[in-house]
């Protein structure tokens, strides 16, 4: 903090001719001394500052509190800072919340549902054990037991909490608590040699230095923790070296650093706090750069860095305060703050809204509830080359869009302390409890038990494995043939289209409607396509269209053959004298309002089965049990067969018109062509139904898009190959004497 505010008074950018001064206070870990300390701050006393002509009270107009919650809650509740009241609270480190929402995310990231939880008696400790709780219940997770560290390290409580360790299935241990309360525990954890656990530590104990020694890591090497976000201060290192006592009494902290650092006294016969005494005299002089201890080590700065960036976002907030132009300020009137008479609630205002980037490159801003940006850093702890333990930095958690916890970790550069972080285990699940509870069994052949089902044996017996995830994929040789046969036969469908038009005017073409060819051809061209929503890892949104998208296809399709077998009839019957009217009530409006009407039938089957009974994406273990096929169920067998039962319907109906007309005299009878296409599409339709019912996994999709392949093949090939070979091959053929010459010459 020293620094900091020394720095803004270097910066002639930043609050130029204002000079920012402050009161330190150590709270000796004791809640008394910090309520003492918050109370003069607010009152003041009548004293003179140094020799910059400031006197009075202290202009307070910003207070960078506790890392403690429990000493940050009651300053807070004493000075009117609780944040539901009072919109005055703010935070550069991320809330106790977030703490707990990041690490329940790396238990979920590890499949970790049965955990241990241990918290300390206090503010800090009860609360996030209660958040912890209701986490855990979120995601279906189960906490095995929850226990309270004791304030007076009471023995007998210390043994039973180990008890209910080592008696616990859980192999997972989340601890919220400061190294304080924990040491004990831990103490006697290494007393009883209690190996093979993850911990898993919060940030108030992730990077305490007092567990690296050799004789914790058997115990918690491999452990997991999240830490505040490290940055570094340009210039710290240099300032700190620089430090040198005063005389003056009032400000004592310095000097009683520097007995302790030097192991000595600044009066004769003095003692160090820890009651050693010392006959050594203190100059003042002593060098710091010459000692290797955590005060010169600026290699991890957490909350001193955010302490820095807490004073660099009130300096800040009051730069931009006396830049206000009067008559444009924010406050009644448009005015601006008293510069001589400023109130601590102005700056809240402008405090709200800072956004700077520091010299490490983090951007600091404030949300609506007072916090910064929630980051956290997440921690391994590892053996060092001396036996002892070294942290790792192996990830980053922090929030990502729309609230979600964001986690990031480099997993080959994890530590386990055991041979795998998944123990292989068969789950008997105990009758009346959670999910989650069950007896653990040796691992047999075949499937791992769980609550999710996803994961099965290796070879060895000794390892989780996720099954594998089967689907008609992309890159799949079967996918890749039946997505080029696709692209084949839209690419037909294409080129005929460009054949009938240039040859629109042609009698061949023009024969029963080109208006119901065209349309034919769009949707036969629907019919290859809609087979690429078949191929493909399922989701909510290719499962809905897939069958909608098939179905309102194939109904286009078979209206618009039936509409064209019915013009075949109509058209002879118009020719006999007893049936001169028949076109006449069969023309062309007539034709596009049967196919529309007959294809909006089907839309309606298809939105009344997606508004009730949607498919969805199912991951089904029951084909086969080491594999997962990924797969759309249908969601109502009832709208699915009344979908397919339309469109068989409709096909019967044209086959059966069709095979009425197919001895029609003409030269080029189309009801012929439409009869063997609709052979064609009802054998392969009938074939289809046991084929796909006795099909497992992705073959079940292969049969259906082959099905839809070959039965939109042969109604192409069956209806246009003719009229191709003849407009192409045989142009002289393409005329109407030719069509109708032969039917006169038979007359």
């Amino acid at each position: 903090m020293a620094f900091a505010v020394n720095e803004i008074n270097k910066n002639p950018n930043l609050l130029p001719n204002i000079t920012l001064g402050y009161q330190l206070y150590d709270n000796c870990v004791r809640l008394g001394i910090a309520f003492r300390a918050a109370i003069s701050l607010a009152s003041g006393t009548e004293e003179s500052f140094s020799n910059l002509n400031c006197t009075g009270p202290p202009p307070v107009i910003g207070i960078v509190g506790d890392p403690i919650s429990t000493t940050s809650i009651a300053i807070s509740n004493v000075l009117g800072l609780d944040r539901k009241k009072y919109p005055s609270f703010f935070r550069t480190i991320p809330s106790d919340a977030f703490q707990v929402q990041a690490m329940v995310r790396i238990l979920r990231h590890f499949g970790w549902t049965w955990a241990g939880l241990i918290y300390s008696d206090d503010d800090y400790g009860i609360y996030a054990a209660q958040l912890f709780q209701q986490e855990m219940q979120l995601f279906g997770h189960c906490v095995a037991f929850s226990e309270i560290l004791p304030h007076d390290n009471n023995h007998r409580d210390i043994q039973h909490i180990t008890r209910v360790i080592q008696a616990s299935t859980a192999r997972v241990v989340v601890v919220f608590a400061v190294s304080t309360f924990l040491i004990p525990l831990m103490e006697e954890v290494v007393l009883q040699n209690m190996t093979g656990r993850q911990w898993i530590a919060s940030e108030a104990w992730a990077t305490s230095p007092v567990y690296n020694t050799s004789r914790f890591l058997p115990i918690l090497g491999g452990t997991l923790g999240i830490a505040i976000r490290r940055g570094e201060i340009e210039g710290l290192r240099e300032f700190l070296l620089r430090l040198h006592p005063i005389n003056d009494q009032k400000n004592n902290i310095v000097r009683i650093f520097w007995e302790n650092m030097f192991k000595c006294s600044f009066e004769n016969g003095g003692r160090l706090t820890d009651g050693e005494q010392v006959k050594k005299v203190c100059t003042g002089q002593e060098d710091l750069s010459n000692t290797e201890t955590p005060y010169t080590d600026v290699s991890g700065l957490r909350a001193a860095y955010n302490v820095y960036k807490a004073v660099y976002a009130l300096a800040h907030a009051l730069h931009d305060l006396m830049q206000c132009e009067e008559g444009r300020g924010p406050f009644n009137g448009n005015s601006c703050a008293d510069k001589t008479n400023l109130k601590p609630w102005q700056l809240v205002h402008y405090l709200q809204k800072v956004n700077f980037t520091t010299g490490f490159g983090d951007q600091v801003s404030f949300d609506k509830n007072g916090d910064a940006l929630a980051i956290y850093d997440v921690l391994n702890w590892q053996p060092s080359s001396d036996g002892s333990i070294r942290i790792h930095s192996v990830g980053v958690v922090n929030k990502g869009a729309a609230t979600e916890t964001v986690l990031t970790l480099d997993e080959d550069a994890i530590y386990w302390n055991f041979e795998t972080k998944k123990v292989c285990v068969q789950q008997a699940r105990k009758k009346g409890l959670p999910v989650c509870c069950f007896d653990c069994l040796p691992c047999g052949d075949g499937e791992i038990s769980n609550t999710t089902n996803e994961f099965w044996s290796n070879s060895e017996k000794d390892q989780c494995v996720p099954k594998e995830v089967e689907f008609l994929s992309y890159e799949d040789p079967l996918g890749i043939s039946l997505t080029t046969a696709s692209l084949l036969g839209t690419c037909i469908c294409a080129l005929v289209l460009v054949i009938f038009a240039r040859h629109r005017n042609t009698p061949i073409v023009r024969a029963n409607n080109s208006e119901l060819s065209f349309l034919l051809l769009l949707s036969l061209k629907l019919c290859f396509l809609c087979v690429l929503l078949f191929i493909g890892q399922p989701e909510l949104w290719t499962c809905q269209l897939r069958h909608a998208v098939f179905g309102i296809s194939f109904v286009l399709c078979i209206s618009s053959i039936l509409v064209k077998t019915m013009v075949v009839i109509a058209v002879f019957k118009s020719s006999r004298p007893e049936g001169k009217g028949a076109m006449k009530w069969f023309g062309a409006v007539q034709q596009r309002c049967t196919v529309l009407v007959l294809t909006a039938l089907q839309v309606v089957i298809c939105a009344v089965w997606l508004s009730t009974a949607s498919p969805t994406p199912y991951k089904n273990n029951q084909y086969i049990r080491s594999k997962i096929v990924y797969e759309c169920a249908i969601g109502s067998v009832a709208g699915f067969s009344m979908l397919l039962g339309y469109i068989g319907l409709l096909a019967a109906i044209s086959f059966f018109l069709a095979f009425l007309a197919r001895n029609l005299p003409d030269n080029f009878n189309e009801a012929k062509f439409i009869t063997f296409s609709m052979l064609i599409f009802c054998a392969v339709w009938i074939a289809f139904v046991p084929a796909y019912v006795s099909s497992p996994g992705k073959y079940a999709v292969a049969v259906e898009i082959f099905a839809i392949l070959a039965s939109s093949f042969g109604l192409l090939v069956a209806i246009f190959a003719p009229k191709c070979y003849i407009i192409l091959l045989h142009p002289e053929r393409n005329t109407k004497n030719a069509i109708m010459g032969r039917e006169t010459q038979n007359k």
